[in-house]
């Protein structure tokens, strides 16, 4: 059967089927407040996990110079991006438990998504050692002893994949998984190891992991000023 039948005949299907033991819910929710499954367990606290020290604070300066401490914010460092990165690659994300990892991997084009060999984790460890390598041939030393501004230029480099890291490491490829991850640890829920004080919640206003909003549906047009919420005090 050709694919357009096949998926032809799974819509028709679907439409003709009845519904078994559909139900009708009216009257609202039916939880009650706190009735709801709990939440993830909070990772584990102190020291590394994944990360050497050297890896990490690598990691963290990186973190520093994509989101460089102002007047709205404090830097990614000190928001903790690089315990987020060092539980990520620990974990799941890290291992790629998600993806297909049997192979044949083909270098293929950007809509077809990546076609990496290595896992996060291991993309990782290869890409901080051939950045520190691809940094001492350059500026003699390594990328933590740079100043702010070779730190700024390497990474724009790798940005334009202008800066090669040799290993058959892709460049640009590694930029931005590195940019990605420091993103999503400064935006992340505190329960996962970044984003410390919820810091970017309460700069951009977002409200966090509340339950609702019923209360304040009634103060339209109105500057409300909500105290985030994250999901770690929940789990306390």
């Amino acid at each position: 059967m050709k694919r357009r039948d096949f998926l032809s005949s799974l819509a028709v299907l679907g439409a003709s089927a009845p519904l078994v033991n559909a139900k009708e819910v009216s009257g609202g929710q039916p939880w009650e407040p706190g009735a709801v499954s709990t939440p993830p367990s909070p990772p584990r606290q102190g020291g590394r996990q994944y990360l050497t020290q050297h890896e990490f604070d690598t990691v963290a300066i990186i973190a520093e110079r994509f989101i460089p401490h102002d007047e709205m914010s404090i830097s990614g460092k000190e928001a903790g991006c690089a315990i987020f990165i060092d539980r990520q690659l620990a974990g799941d994300f890290g291992q790629a438990t998600a993806l297909y990892r049997l192979g044949r991997f083909v270098q293929g084009t950007p809509e077809q998504g990546p076609q990496f060999v290595h896992t996060p984790a291991e993309r990782y460890r290869l890409g901080l050692a051939a950045l520190d390598k691809a940094v001492q041939q350059r500026y003699q030393t390594d990328f933590i002893s740079l100043t702010a501004a070779q730190q700024d230029a390497v990474l724009h480099a790798m940005e334009e994949n202008d800066f090669p890291l040799g290993s058959g490491i892709d460049t640009q490829a590694f930029f931005e998984l590195l940019l990605q991850n420091v993103r999503e640890g400064f935006l992340s829920d505190p329960l996962y190891g970044g984003n410390k004080g919820m810091a970017s919640w309460k700069m951009i206003g977002f409200p966090g992991a509340r339950y609702d909003f019923r209360d304040l549906l009634d103060k339209k047009g109105q500057k409300l000023n909500i105290i985030p919420t994250s999901l770690i005090d929940n789990s306390l």
